[in-house]
């Protein structure tokens, strides 16, 4: 497995629809575990395959990376009323109905240090296949729900920020391309010494 670069909003990439999967083989099943690397070394939850740079509808969501569940008996219920079970790979996954209305405070691993209250579906059914191509259908509720509607958005080529104000869009734009580029500066000076 290899970690993977993630790309920083708004790297065009971002805004791109991605790809339905066609072909489910072991190339694919390597992505999604560059994925979970990926994602477990950024400390996210949910990760969708164009934060990474691949147009291809696959999503991944861990609630517990940590595996706190196994000794906080509050935290495993909560994560069950929520739907979750374990880490889960939703490949040309569609939401088939939502319910209820939930505003959380949401965070992109591609908007580094930025969280914002988001209004989202509570609960949602979802259709989609594994990475061996099998179909499923689940219902996420609270946390589980909105993960996967902000990981969709990101296959859709919408990031959460898109859901701000023009104002505050605006500013978080330029305090992430700011960011990139004192990131860009720093690596080139380390290069260049």
């Amino acid at each position: 497995m290899a970690k993977l670069p993630i790309h920083i909003w708004p790297d065009p990439v971002l805004s791109t629809r991605a790809d339905e999967v066609k072909v489910f083989d072991d190339a694919l099943r390597t992505m999604v575990g560059d994925m979970f690397e990926t994602m477990a070394d950024a400390r996210g939850i949910g990760l969708a395959a164009n934060q990474v740079g691949i147009l291809q509808r696959v999503l991944i969501v861990d609630l517990d990376p940590e595996n706190d569940a196994a000794g906080d008996p509050e935290l495993a219920e909560q994560l069950k009323e929520w739907g979750y079970e374990k880490p889960m790979v939703l490949i040309n996954a569609e939401i088939t109905s939502s319910h209820g209305k939930i505003t959380w405070e949401e965070g992109c691993l591609s908007v580094p240090g930025v969280t914002e209250k988001v209004d989202r579906a509570e609960s949602v059914t979802v259709k989609a296949c594994d990475e061996f191509g099998k179909p499923f259908t689940l219902e996420a509720h609270g946390l589980f729900a909105v993960c996967i509607q902000h990981e969709l958005d990101h296959l859709n080529g919408r990031v959460f920020v898109e859901y701000l104000s023009k104002l505050k869009r605006d500013l978080i734009k330029r305090r992430m391309i700011k960011a990139k580029a004192e990131h860009t500066v720093n690596e080139t000076q380390t290069v260049s010494i």
